[in-house]
């Protein structure tokens, strides 16, 4: 798959994470898949889904609740 270097990605904090609790999602769009990554240690690595995946652990997550 051609991804650009998670530097070049824009990512965005979840507003579900809480400000300073220690909990920090971050997502981006890389090439219409969904990169989801710790804020805290961003060089660990990332999960990328397509979209469909993303949307179902959205919807397995929400379940949940």
């Amino acid at each position: 798959m051609n991804t650009p270097e998670p530097s070049r990605a824009h990512w965005r904090k979840s507003t579900y994470s809480g400000g300073n609790e220690g909990e920090c999602v971050e997502i981006a769009d890389i090439n219409g898949h969904i990169a989801i990554r710790d804020s805290k240690t961003p060089a660990a690595g990332r999960l990328t889904l397509t979209r469909r995946g993303f949307a179902t652990l959205l919807t397995q997550l929400t379940a949940l609740r």
